[in-house]
């Protein structure tokens, strides 16, 4: 294949799951969750990038299909949970580029999830209702971009301040400050199997949990930029019962935790460009160099450089990141194989990543490649300005 940019393979990457699936039927069919929603999302990137409206048209086909027909249900989910809220970023594009009702209806159906969502002690969201008092990385992309989008558009500014509270808490509680990485999950009540009995965290640095936090963090930070208009400290005062931060403190202090993670993953990066499942341990016996989190700490790194929160230097990790990606991928035809991807999975020690399954063209998988192929070429784009 003649691939030259980052948004060919992207493309190629989009064309290659059109055959695989009518946007109906992309797996787990009929469920509003978020392997379809994080693949969607990187369509919706590229779509915006290289104009191609069919990549729109299909993303609607498929809401359109786990929405009842006027968008007030959503027809096949679990409540409150936070893998069942992040499709819901996919509304927004649509609505913008459509108009149409039923893009807008189905904005307050998923919102209306956000008050059930159980929380710890300490206000923290519950990663699922049947996990009780834990938080995991994974969850801050779920669910934060969604809110923080909602408060911006709806002028809820208090949803804003519950997307940054929930980002500062995953922060205190999951990051390691001896290596500045952030362990995949924590449990308030020291309860499961997995958790530190003094720190309540799990073992180990798992490489997607950690990609998810500085993508969902740099969506939240675009939300403040856009939404920081006079008043809002006030308003967001006043319907919280808290003080606010104001908007560019905000924005400041998001800045330094992406920095923060990027600087401490970049110490990780392979030779080649990817990084390890198990992120700080890659010359252990069964560890192996994975996909998804190489493409999400690519495109974090690029989105990053082109927003101004981190030295232009990490768009050469990016690059190399996504060279070693592109390396590693195979083809049958004109169908792209994103292979070396893990599966879902839950938390545990370092023997059970490094035994996870890996799928070809796994959804989440290639939703974090069209992200990375997105952000890198908006970025290649922007440096080759005059």
């Amino acid at each position: 294949m003649n691939l030259k940019n980052p948004i060919d393979y992207a493309k190629a990457a989009c064309e290659t799951m059109i055959r695989m699936y009518p946007a109906k039927e992309l797996p787990p069919v009929g469920r509003f969750h978020y392997h379809q929603g994080v693949f969607l999302s990187g369509m919706c990137k590229t779509a915006a990038l290289c104009g191609e409206s069919r990549y729109l048209d299909y993303t609607g086909e498929w809401l359109h299909s786990v929405f009842s027909p006027d968008g007030s249900e959503i027809l096949h989910y679990d409540h409150a949970d936070l893998d069942d809220i992040q499709p819901g970023i996919l509304l927004y594009p649509l609505w913008d580029a459509t108009g149409e009702d039923f893009y807008r209806t189905a904005m307050d159906t998923v919102m209306a999830q956000v008050p059930d969502i159980p929380r710890c002690e300490c206000g923290g969201f519950y990663h699922k209702v049947r996990c009780t008092g834990q938080m995991w990385l994974d969850g801050l992309y779920m669910a934060c971009p969604f809110i923080a989008e909602y408060g911006r558009r709806f002028e809820r500014p208090e949803l804003t301040e519950l997307a940054m509270r929930e980002i500062l808490l995953m922060e205190k509680n999951n990051r390691d400050p001896e290596t500045g990485l952030w362990y995949h999950a924590w449990d308030e009540t020291r309860q499961q199997q997995w958790a530190d009995p003094d720190t309540g965290c799990s073992r180990e640095f798992w490489g997607r949990s950690m990609g998810w936090v500085p993508v969902a963090i740099l969506d939240v930070m675009e939300q403040l930029a856009m939404g920081n208009t006079p008043g809002e400290k006030d308003k967001a005062a006043g319907n919280s019962g808290e003080p606010a931060l104001q908007a560019d403190s905000r924005y400041a202090r998001l800045a330094h935790i992406v920095k923060d993670l990027l600087e401490a993953l970049s110490r990780y990066q392979s030779a080649e460009g990817r990084w390890y499942q198990v992120v700080n341990k890659p010359g252990q016996p069964g560890n192996w160099l994975e996909n998804s989190c190489s493409c999400l700490y690519a495109a974090a790194m690029a989105r990053g450089v082109r927003r101004g929160v981190l030295d232009p230097s990490y768009l050469e990790r990016a690059r190399l990141a996504f060279a070693g990606v592109t390396g590693s991928l195979t083809w049958q035809g004109e169908d792209i194989q994103i292979g070396n991807v893990c599966i879902g999975t839950g938390v545990g020690d370092y023997d059970f990543y490094c035994a996870r399954p890996v799928h070809v063209n796994d959804l989440h998988g290639v939703g974090a490649f069209l992200l990375m192929c997105a952000e890198l070429q908006a970025a290649l784009d922007e440096e080759s300005k005059p």
